[in-house]
């Protein structure tokens, strides 16, 4: 490893670290990729499960300091290197949105999908994540005119929460409104995006890996 990067990201381009190359890109400080061959299993192999019990990617290593959970990765990335940039500062108003939407990401969108699309039976009173109808319209809401979460200043958020709501409309698992499309657009066309999609393309081709 490179003495000048403190950071390493355990990394598959099938797994959820390859939406963390989009944060990285954003913040713009040094990293290293770390390739954890997950058809040969090694996510759940140490030296990675010692570092994450979960066995999971992303796990991101910071001058020693252990990351894990991509909203928390997030978060943790904008508020140590991009703050006031890609983070609202801690006694800003707009704090609270940045930390509704980043978090509205794991804990609503992902189980919400997921039950939809299983066909769960669930008491939606009892549910963290509530209806799949409630849901889609608090999406909408909260892209509202745009073009970002926190209106002109785009944000870590944005990443967290739109990556989701791009992996969820690619996929068929959440409904392809309109208002989704065209955020899901402007988040292409940042240039970080664009890089990190282009690495994770390299790396595919480079190791030979396909979706079968």
């Amino acid at each position: 490893m490179d003495p000048g990067m403190s950071i390493t990201l355990h990394h598959h381009p099938f797994s959820r670290a390859a939406g963390t190359l989009f944060m990285l890109e954003e913040v713009g400080q040094a990293y290293e990729l770390q390739f954890v061959d997950m058809k040969a299993g090694e996510q759940k192999q140490e030296p990675l499960k010692k570092l994450n019990a979960m066995g999971k990617l992303p796990t991101l290593v910071d001058d020693g300091v252990v990351v894990t959970e991509s909203a928390a990765i997030g978060i943790y990335l904008a508020d140590r290197y991009a703050a006031g940039r890609l983070a609202p500062a801690l006694d800003a108003p707009e704090r609270a949105t940045y930390l509704r939407w980043s978090f509205y990401a794991p804990s609503v969108i992902e189980p919400g999908c997921m039950a939809h699309a299983a066909k769960w039976e669930y008491r939606a009173g009892s549910a963290g994540w509530g209806t799949y109808e409630e849901m889609l319209d608090t999406i909408s809401g909260a892209i509202g005119d745009g073009p970002w979460l926190l209106g002109e200043q785009f944000t870590m958020a944005d990443i967290i929460f739109g990556g989701t709501v791009r992996f969820m409309t690619q996929f068929d698992m959440l409904e392809k409104r309109p208002e989704y499309m065209a955020y899901v657009e402007r988040l292409n066309a940042r240039p970080a995006s664009q890089k990190a999609d282009a690495i994770n393309r390299r790396i595919m081709e480079e190791r030979g890996i396909t979706m079968g």
